[in-house]
């Protein structure tokens, strides 16, 4: 996999996800999305940026335009520093929240995606990628 073009977003406050939601749009359509596609990945980026910011405390977002042979995708890795994830196979699970949502966040975000990778341990932060290919 090679990175085309890569930007990066801080994910500190509610204002910082809609201008994320707005690149990862912009970058999408770029990319030649659907418009399915593009609803995908916003709806997923929008869930995780939120979540890097209630529960990791703030953090970032690197957007990778990606190629894979002739596949063309869009890659985002978000990070913080936050209390990480003690259980993260309880926390994909639908219904879980550690907090006064629906418990459909990480695991909805993982079903938008072509490919999701979460990797977090406690008292180190987490670290969320997320693909979709066109």
């Amino acid at each position: 996999m090679a990175i085309l073009r890569s930007w990066k977003c801080p994910l500190a406050q509610s204002d910082d996800v809609v201008r994320m939601r707005q690149l990862v749009r912009e970058k999408a359509v770029g990319l030649g999305f659907s418009l399915v596609d593009q609803t995908k990945i916003i709806t997923a980026a929008s869930e995780l940026g939120r979540n890097t910011i209630i529960h990791g405390g703030g953090g970032e977002v690197d957007l990778n335009e990606i190629q894979e042979g002739a596949r063309l995708g869009l890659q985002l890795v978000f990070t913080d520093q936050g209390p990480g994830i003690a259980d993260t196979e309880l926390a994909l699970k639908d219904g879980y929240t550690s907090g006064n949502g629906l418990g459909l966040g990480l695991g909805g975000a993982r079903r938008l995606s072509n490919e999701f990778q979460l990797q977090s341990r406690p008292g180190e932060g987490t670290r969320i990628s997320i693909t979709r290919w066109r």
